[in-house]
């Protein structure tokens, strides 16, 4: 095996520091998710993985992690082949893996959470709580992070602040190749720089990172090279200083992507949904909006700012405690999802894996659960109907599965997303509210769901969109709505909102005068 633990030395760096995968390959029933796959990562080098979702990320990721083990391929760690049968197997080979959501005890402290598993004990067999802090202490210190404490609570901390914890917990058990899946999907930009801060530290001790994104702009701050996989198949490595946006998008999709934001004009109609003074402490403060038939309203904001809980409030997951909502016309009292959903409101929440889907339930099974009164007879499920809507979904929505009974909590992240979506048009709302609706997606399903968004909007549709990404919202956008503090601060029409004005009112600068304050 020579050969292989010899293979892709980086800058002179000796191969037996690598981690190496040759030639993976892994099948499941129905999917050949991995297809001869190779991927190298060296000391104090990030590497990139892109790809469309179900393009086999996940796959990849979970086999160099002990998840699941190859049908054919080997694997070199410190240029000795290994074969995992476990993720304790990879952790002890110094590979850890932190996911998109963050596994944490929220109850318990910054230095119990770091040390969860194998924390020190005096000899007498008992926890070594004194250990534990000094270690928690010296670990903060050697990356330079000053604002945690070893007794600080995790469910006091920011999203941003439990991520580093988990971080430090990976090197407390000396891991010298770190997996970052999807790490800023949920961070504030603040977070975003000292995330980056923080990996650049590691790669200044020698750390390989394995970094995971759809966020193209990040891949070329922080990535030395990226590596493009489609279909379950290795295209292509370049070193980041040697490629582009354009040549990364190609090689993932097979073909140019000329506009990810292809914003359509239509005709905009009457008010849909009217809001006024909308009250539900402590993050929806006084909210008046309208969104007409046809018309994408953007709904912009940092984390925080009371956008998720609008939506909540407005769909009835949290009822309001007063003001008025007003439904084409008609004034309504929303009380519950249920009684949303009856009045033609569809709400596709920010975090589909526990909101949005049932996930040990199959792709068939989902795409009829928010419309069950019409694949139902006399108190039991039509099969046959239930099928035809899933079908259906699957078709338009490019749904990459095994089959209409595979279970959902095994597709891609992308593919989960369009069954969510499907799940609430197949019962035909007048409003559709969209939170964060292409994060996590790969650049060619974004365009896909923006594409679909016009057609929506274009057939009469009113749609709300939440969206932390500002060129998605400025790009799809026919007017931008700004949350800050629980209270909307201003309106745009879509040729005043331009990035500058948006962030300013979002921040809270004086220069955010541009426009209208709400």
């Amino acid at each position: 095996m020579s050969d292989v633990s010899n293979a892709g030395v980086r800058d002179g760096a000796p191969a037996a520091l690598h981690l190496v995968v040759t030639g993976i390959e892994k099948s499941f029933p129905g999917v050949r998710a991995l297809s001869g796959v190779s991927f190298e990562v060296a000391p104090g080098e990030v590497h990139a993985l892109l790809g469309e979702n179900g393009a086999g990320k996940s796959t990849l990721i979970k086999i160099i992690s002990g998840v699941y083990q190859p049908d054919a391929g080997v694997m070199h760690v410190g240029g000795r082949p290994l074969r995992f049968s476990s993720p304790d197997d990879a952790r002890h080979a110094g590979i850890a893996t932190i996911y998109q959501e963050l596994l944490l005890f929220r109850d318990l402290s910054v230095a119990e959470n770091i040390f969860m598993g194998h924390a020190p004990r005096s000899r007498g067999g008992w926890l070594d709580w004194k250990t534990m802090a000094a270690r928690t202490e010296a670990l903060l210190a050697s990356l330079e992070i000053t604002d945690l404490a070893p007794r600080r609570i995790v469910g006091s901390l920011s999203v941003g602040n439990r991520q580093r914890v988990e971080i430090l917990r990976a090197l407390s058990q000396e891991a010298r190749f770190l997996i970052m899946d999807e790490p800023t999907a949920a961070l504030t930009e603040y977070d975003v720089r000292r995330l980056f801060d923080l990996v650049r530290r590691l790669k200044s001790r020698g750390v390989g990172i394995v970094y995971i994104s759809h966020r193209m702009d990040e891949i070329f701050q922080i990535a030395d090279r990226v590596t493009v996989l489609r279909d379950g198949a290795h295209v292509g490595t370049r070193k980041v200083t040697e490629t582009s946006s354009a040549e990364l998008v190609q090689m993932m999709v097979g073909r140019q992507i000329e506009n990810l934001f292809p914003k359509v004009a239509a005709p905009i109609g009457l008010p849909v949904l009217e809001v006024r003074d909308l009250v539900r402490r402590p993050l929806t403060r006084g909210i008046s909006l309208t969104v007409r038939a046809g018309e994408i309203v953007g709904l912009a904001g940092l984390v925080g700012s009371g956008r998720s809980e609008l939506a909540q409030t407005i769909f009835g997951v949290t009822p309001a405690e007063s003001g008025q909502v007003t439904m084409s016309g008609k004034p309504v009292q929303i009380r519950s999802a249920a009684g949303a959903r009856s009045l033609g409101i569809a709400y596709v929440p920010e975090d589909r894996a526990t909101q949005g889907l049932v996930r040990p339930m199959t792709v068939r099974e989902n795409f009829s659960l928010a419309s069950l009164a019409k694949v139902a007879r006399f108190g039991f499920i039509d099969r046959a109907a239930e099928t035809r809507m899933a079908e259906a979904g699957v078709n338009r929505f490019r749904v990459r599965a095994g089959s209409l009974d595979q279970v959902v909590g095994r597709l891609s992240g992308g593919n989960q997303q369009k069954i969510v979506l499907g799940k609430w048009l197949a019962n035909q709302p007048k409003l559709l509210i969209l939170d964060e609706p292409t994060r996590g997606i790969d650049v060619g399903a974004k365009a896909e769901i923006h594409r679909l968004m016009c057609a929506l909007a274009a057939q009469g549709l009113a749609i709300l969109m939440i969206s932390s990404e500002l060129p998605e919202v400025l790009g799809m956008s026919d007017r931008v709505l700004v949350m800050r503090e629980g209270r909307l601060v201003a309106e745009f029409a879509r040729a005043e909102a331009t990035p500058e004005a948006v962030g300013a009112a979002m921040m809270g600068s004086q220069d955010a005068d541009a426009g209208r304050a709400a």
